[in-house]
């Protein structure tokens, strides 16, 4: 009985022995699935890379454009520049919560209680033609609601239609501060749009102000209009063939907006990521190798016992 033990164990072992002789590539097989195991983690990693830096750039090229707004009490007084032609300033009057009083003679000179100041200068377009500017100081107050009403008299005119030019820039001050008025309007009229208001009506003008910041840090001031108009009924009692203007000017909020780009891509967000990235390349680089290693040491742990038992037995 015991021989025929001994016989089972030399025929399993001889099997065990002739199997690992047989295929000697067993060892290179589990190291190349380590191998495998290893691409599978590296591949999706490289791409991973890749795709995070195409992302970076790809933020770099197309920043976002973030709007904010501020609260202000007072504005900075704007500077209101009319070009009447041939009309002339008849009043000019600040008012506030809304409320303008009835008109008084109308047509009529009446009082004007505004900052003003004429100017003239030579068109920035043509360097050729005069022009003549009346500059006025607008409201400031916004919580108060403050409005400033003017009235313009025309006395006749030749053509179909009768409107007078207006331009509005950030600062009356800085007008008033400026020692060459003259190229200070020029750089206004290149920089600012106009606008018109028509006779026979009353132009009721609510401003907002958008500062722009550029990629350079300097910044641009823009103004936002929203017009009402409604028509003058003309109450005096001999016909005239003259024209009268009514433009008020008032602030729409106390709000300004601030319109700058932001760029979204962080470099330190990347590299953080790049860093997680590559220690889990070295993490998968470190496991291979610990595993082929191991195969390694347990395959030649099982040879060495197998030669062991054949030698007993022998």
């Amino acid at each position: 009985m015991l021989r025929a033990e001994v016989s089972a164990s030399y025929q399993e072992l001889s099997e065990d022995v002739e199997r690992v002789s047989e295929n000697p590539t067993d060892e290179t097989e589990g190291e190349m699935e380590v191998h495998e195991d290893a691409s599978s983690v590296i591949l999706p990693a490289v791409f991973l890379v890749y795709q995070t830096i195409s992302d970076f750039r790809e933020k770099l090229k197309h920043p976002v454009m973030s709007v904010s707004y501020k609260e202000v009490s007072l504005y900075d007084a704007p500077g209101i520049a009319f070009y009447p032609g041939k009309a002339r300033l008849l009043s000019c009057k600040h008012h506030y919560y809304d409320h303008i009083p009835p008109l008084i003679n109308p047509g009529q000179p009446g009082d004007i209680e505004c900052t003003t100041q004429r100017i003239n200068y030579t068109d920035p377009f043509t360097n050729q033609t005069m022009k003549y500017a009346l500059v006025v100081q607008g409201p400031r107050d916004v919580k108060k609601k403050e409005l400033v009403f003017l009235q313009f008299h025309l006395n006749g005119t030749d053509q179909d239609f009768s409107a007078i030019d207006y331009l509005l820039f950030s600062s009356f001050q800085e007008f008033i501060n400026s020692p060459e008025k003259a190229e200070f309007m020029k750089d206004c009229e290149s920089s600012y749009s106009s606008w018109k208001f028509s006779g026979g009506f009353r132009t009721w003008v609510k401003m907002s102000l958008v500062k722009t910041k550029e990629e350079d840090g300097s910044e641009t001031v823009e103004f936002k209009q929203e017009t009402s108009v409604v028509n003058y009924i003309d109450q005096r009692t001999k016909p005239r063939s003259d024209q009268l203007f009514f433009v008020v000017f008032e602030w729409k909020d106390p709000f300004i907006q601030t319109v700058q780009d932001i760029v979204t891509a962080n470099p330190w967000n990347m590299i953080a990521l790049l860093c997680g990235i590559f220690l889990a390349l070295f993490k998968a680089a470190d496991f291979a190798k610990l595993s082929v290693k191991w195969m390694i040491k347990i395959r030649k742990r099982h040879l060495k016992r197998s030669r062991q038992v054949m030698n007993h037995i022998n």
